[in-house]
């Protein structure tokens, strides 16, 4: 008895498909994002992909969730309690780095238009959002905190897109670290006169 072709199992297509589209990102960046693209290089069907993302925008959802799960690992890793302003320069540096590292996902996860409603990008925006309040409430007890990690995220981003469009020097990480560190620094020292 012959075996149905259409039967053809990927195993993980949802996962096979974000990982062309990362792949896809790194080499030709937004332009090159696309679900036919995406199919051909995870070996699949040009429809196969639609079983999982019914759009472009559902993919592009789902590149910039993994981009934010994987900034929240970066982060974590800078400092995974962080409780000084020190601490907070550490977890800026790895927030531009991350940007300076991967500037096509970077730019995913922020420039492109995402679904609000899109539930793994708003879980995995929320930890962030998460921890960048725990830093403030470590850092500066007294304050509002989510006004104030709003700012804070506000601020390092600012820095991140500076650096991605050309506006800071980015050939060494040292040097990119000490401006990171000096800006957050100065901020935080900055008080009304």
């Amino acid at each position: 008895m012959a075996t149905p072709t259409s039967t053809y199992h990927h195993g993980d297509l949802r996962a096979a498909c974000l990982s062309a589209a990362l792949e896809l990102l790194e080499e030709d960046g937004t332009t090159g994002l696309s679900l036919r693209a995406v199919a051909r290089r995870a070996g699949v069907s040009a429809m196969a992909p639609y079983r999982h993302y019914p759009n472009r925008d559902a993919l592009v959802s789902a590149v910039a969730a993994e981009g934010y799960r994987r900034l929240a690992q970066a982060l974590a890793a800078a400092h995974p309690a962080p409780a000084s302003p020190d601490d907070l320069a550490e977890v800026a540096i790895a927030y531009v780095r991350f940007a300076i590292e991967h500037p096509a996902l970077f730019r995913v996860m922020f420039a492109e238009p995402c679904d609000p409603d899109d539930e793994g990008r708003v879980a995995a925006i929320a930890v962030i959002s998460d921890y960048v309040q725990g830093i403030v409430r470590d850092v500066f007890p007294d304050a509002d905190p989510e006004p104030l990690a709003d700012a804070v995220w506000a601020f390092v981003h600012g820095l991140a897109f500076l650096y991605l469009d050309g506006k800071f020097d980015t050939s060494s990480p040292e040097q990119v670290d000490g401006r990171v560190r000096a800006a957050v620094h100065a901020i935080l020292a900055a008080t009304p006169a």
